[in-house]
């Protein structure tokens, strides 16, 4: 069942947070990429984005103040639009939360964040195979973009 989304709180998150971002990101790549992300260099990228808000800036989602949700935004320079794009990354919610509303009220919240400032639109990315995180999304309002993502990576997760 959905929670009344007036008990979920939704904030910034701040420099005593990094343990649970750290646990959350641990998590969620175990669980969708089956990845065991080294500790050490994930609180450095988290610490990174925590106290450079141009790398990323994490929003959470607690109930009764306990942080239950997570996802951070980084930036993309539209010249076609002449704005940014806010990009959805290092989505998560503890299992023992989910179907709760949480994430749709974590989006909701980035939304209009994102339209206040005058941001171009948002994006992520979600597996292909990952169909209810894209169910998700959909009735968020997202849809599916007519581009394939490619990538040449230097630096794998957690080296």
């Amino acid at each position: 069942a959905s929670m009344p989304e007036s008990s979920i709180t939704l904030r910034t998150a701040r420099s005593d947070d990094v343990d649970t971002l750290v646990e959350f990101n641990a998590a969620m790549a175990l669980e969708t990429e089956n990845l065991t992300l080294d500790r050490s260099v994930l609180a450095r990228g988290v610490r990174a984005a925590l106290d450079d808000p141009n790398k990323g800036i994490y929003f959470v989602a607690e109930l009764k103040k306990r942080v239950v949700g997570q996802l951070m935004i980084t930036h993309e320079w539209s010249d076609w639009r002449d704005g940014d794009i806010w990009w959805i990354q290092s989505v998560y919610t503890h299992p023992d939360f989910r179907g709760r509303g949480v994430f749709a009220a974590l989006y909701r919240h980035v939304e209009q964040c994102a339209r206040d400032t005058g941001a171009a639109g948002l994006r992520l990315y979600v597996e292909t195979h990952n169909a209810s995180a894209r169910a998700t999304y959909g009735k968020l309002g997202m849809a599916v973009a007519p581009y394939a993502i490619m990538e040449r990576i230097f630096k794998p997760p957690g080296m």
